[in-house]
């Protein structure tokens, strides 16, 4: 069933209505009518199967009929930190990382990236990422749109170490000497509520400077297993490493 996001919280009465770019979404695209049933998500996180009373050019109008006692949010919220890549390569860690129920995004300049942010355009981008996210969310039928933020300084991001209970950085040379057992040391000790950043680099991977820095700041060197991975292959394979323990394990 088709889901939508409100930036409402669910009227006393059931009652509400959908503009803009989901009301055009619902008549056009899937042309929904009235009696249709679809799953709103409201501003709270609750979810109602939901039924459309009325249907213009811009507006949709529904009633709320049941709300949904529904779990698909990861145990622990989980911010990516990921150094600027190349090309599309963000566009599509935010879609799939939003798949799997990571919360937030921070992209960030590392010593190492390539691409160069221009503040003055970088809002169009942003809000594209913000987009993306949206739109994964539905479809994985999430309850939360993960926040995509505005790239930050390398400086900036360890100074948001306080913001988290535990910071790991993905580490190719932790890898390559066989490392197995930090990551999964520290999601031992993580219960659930708990608030994760896990930082990768960009291609070429984080400097050494870097990581003096992010150990100096008591961020975990962790090797995700014995391959070396690319930069939007690592954060997912974080996030599916995380639900396998928090989610399947117990």
């Amino acid at each position: 069933m088709q889901r939508y996001f409100t930036d409402i919280l669910c009227p006393e009465d059931k009652r509400f209505t959908l503009s803009g770019d989901d009301a055009r979404h619902m008549t056009r695209v899937m042309r929904m009518k009235a009696g249709d049933s679809f799953i709103a998500v409201f501003k709270d996180q609750t979810a109602y199967r939901s039924v459309i009373t009325d249907s213009g050019e811009t507006d949709v109008e529904a009633i709320a009929e049941e709300k949904l006692d529904q779990t698909p949010e990861l145990p622990i919220h989980v911010t990516i930190a990921q150094g600027l890549p190349k090309g599309d390569k963000l566009e599509l860690v935010i879609q799939k990382a939003t798949e799997l129920g990571f919360s937030r995004m921070i992209p960030f300049k590392a010593d190492r990236s390539i691409v160069k942010w221009d503040d003055k355009k970088g809002q169009k981008k942003t809000d594209r990422w913000q987009k993306i996210a949206r739109e994964a969310a539905e479809q994985s039928h999430r309850t939360v749109i993960p926040d995509i933020a505005t790239p930050v300084s390398f400086h900036d991001l360890v100074e948001s170490f306080s913001n988290y209970d535990a910071v790991i950085t993905a580490y190719e040379e932790q890898a390559k000497s066989g490392e197995k057992s930090n990551f999964s040391s520290v999601l031992s000790r993580l219960p659930e509520g708990s608030k994760l950043l896990v930082i990768v680099g960009p291609e070429g991977g984080l400097s050494e400077k870097e990581i003096d820095i992010l150990e100096q700041h008591q961020a975990v060197s962790c090797g995700f297993g014995p391959r070396i991975l690319r930069t939007e292959t690592a954060p997912l394979y974080a996030l599916a490493a995380i639900s396998y323990h928090y989610e399947l394990m117990r």
